[in-house]
């Protein structure tokens, strides 16, 4: 089969390699049908981020086609339509009955999928994790594909954001990150009722993306400037601020907006050192994040959402590409030529 391979920073090839195949009896071989490129991958794209040479794509979003599956597989059977998450939650530990899947007591160190820029993939601890959808892929425009690939990360992503930070009717919200996760927790903050959603943004098209998503205003400022600018738009501080980018620069921007008391939802894969968090003691500043809990948002909330045309995350891929070009799918992310790519792995 054929598989995405970061062959080094600034160069993703394709190479041949072997179909994977069951290894336990909780595994599922799934055919992907769509995949996709994640901000996150774009760390060690462009930087290297201490990711090996030649190595396996850190690819964890797709769309696909049950293959085969394990004798301890009952929840789904070949020819199933599934969403594949990036995590692999028990949904019986006390971190996924208490809805954070995306930290699985069960499978720590081994929650978290890679190679799914791939023709096949093996998803393990497959029998609550993987989610199936309602018939199969041709039964959708690639409008709804979209927003149903976005329900392997982004969209969950982004209402993690909105969760942890206890995000409540009448709250006012600010959205660090206009790339796909801060796109998805602009509608996650309105789903939840945010009465104002301010998005922290230099980018036009990311600007009205956001703005149709439900987000109110727009401050491209940075630094004291911008947290000057939120706390004029908002009338003083922000009672949520959710953090969808990774940088130092980013979680001081959302610890800046709030007003004392307020709440730090982050799910931007830091890359920063260990930041003392004894600076918000004095504020009372409620601070959660961590990976997002996929499956459960997607079961409980999300999928019938998209389903029922309430949300359409699916906005958020403005380019497509084959399996073969995945180089340009990410150099056109690295360049903000897009916001994220789409992989047609298959039909």
């Amino acid at each position: 089969m054929k598989t995405a391979i970061f062959e080094k920073a600034g160069s993703m090839i394709i190479e041949e390699v072997a179909k994977p195949s069951l290894q336990a009896d909780d595994d599922v071989v799934v055919k992907v049908v769509r995949a996709c490129v994640c901000g996150s991958d774009l760390w060690s794209y462009s930087h290297g981020d201490n990711k090996a040479e030649h190595s396996t794509n850190s690819g964890h979003e797709a769309l696909g086609i049950v293959e085969e599956v394990g004798s301890a597989i009952n929840t789904v059977k070949p020819g199933d339509f599934v969403i594949v998450p990036f995590t692999h939650g028990c949904g019986q530990c006390d971190a996924c009955r208490a809805g954070f899947d995306g930290s699985c007591d069960n499978h720590i160190g081994s929650n978290f999928g890679n190679g799914y820029q791939s023709e096949y993939i093996r998803f393990h601890y497959a029998d609550w994790a993987l989610i199936k959808v309602p018939g199969q892929p041709s039964d959708y425009s690639e409008g709804m594909i979209k927003s149903l690939l976005t329900l392997a990360d982004v969209m969950p992503t982004g209402y993690h954001a909105a969760r942890t930070a206890n995000v409540q009717v009448g709250d006012k919200v600010v959205v660090i990150g206009d790339g796909a996760v801060g796109q998805c927790a602009v509608i996650a903050a309105k789903m939840r009722g945010a009465s104002q959603i301010v998005l922290m943004s230099r980018h036009e098209d990311r600007q009205q993306m956001a703005l149709s998503s439900g987000a109110t205003a727009v401050v491209a400022e940075r630094g004291e400037e911008g947290i000057a600018k939120v706390r004029e738009i908002l009338g003083g501080g922000a009672d949520a601020a959710l953090e969808c980018v990774g940088t130092e620069a980013a979680i001081e921007q959302a610890l800046g907006v709030l007003h004392n008391g307020g709440r730090v939802g982050f799910v931007g894969v830091p890359h920063y050192g260990n930041r003392a968090i004894g600076s918000t003691f004095g504020q009372n500043t409620t601070i959660g994040g961590g990976p997002a809990s996929v499956t459960t948002y997607v079961k409980q909330t999300l999928l019938k959402a998209v389903l029922d045309g309430d949300i359409n995350p699916g906005r958020v891929f403005t380019d497509t590409y084959d399996l073969a070009d995945i180089n340009q799918a990410y150099q056109d992310m690295a360049d903000r030529k897009t916001i994220k790519s789409m992989l047609v792995v298959s039909d």
